[in-house]
Parts: C-alpha cells; sequence; structure tokens
C-alpha cells in the first residue's frame, strides 16, 4: 500500500537551510532566518514563480506550524 502522505524531499529541506533571499529586503539572508512576518506577506501577496517561490511557501509552512525545530539538525 501506497503512503497516504508525501514524504518531504530532504534536498529541499537542506536548501532552505543554506539559500540565501537573493534580493529584497532580507536580501543575504538564509532562507530559514527570515521572519514570519516577511513570509506572510509573501502568503498575502503571491510568492514568486519558480523554485524559490516554492522554498518560501515552505518555509511559511513550516513557520506558522511551528516546525522550525525540523530544521535544526540541517542546520549544523
Amino acid at each position: 500500500m501506497e503512503d497516504q502522505f508525501p514524504q518531504p524531499n530532504p534536498e529541499l529541506l537542506l536548501e532552505l537551510v543554506k539559500m540565501q533571499m537573493p534580493f529584497g529586503k532580507y536580501k543575504g539572508t538564509i532562507l530559514s532566518n527570515l521572519p514570519v512576518s516577511y513570509l506572510e506577506w509573501f502568503q498575502r501577496e503571491g510568492f514568486p514563480k519558480g523554485k524559490l517561490g516554492m522554498l518560501l511557501a515552505t518555509m511559511y509552512e513550516i513557520k506558522t506550524n511551528g516546525l522550525e525545530k525540523l530544521l535544526d539538525p540541517l542546520k549544523r
């Protein structure tokens, strides 16, 4: 029987703790370190297209659901 829930992609999670925001007020900030208020703004206004938008939307979900601790082992 196939899993009902998709498993998180480890490479995607690693990118959240390594990739820097490429533009804007928080240019140079690691995606996992972006403030939730900034992610909420993107959620309201629309995430960028492509991979960056998907990563920011993922980070928004992680932070708004209190799951940031899941990324701690990857930050080392």
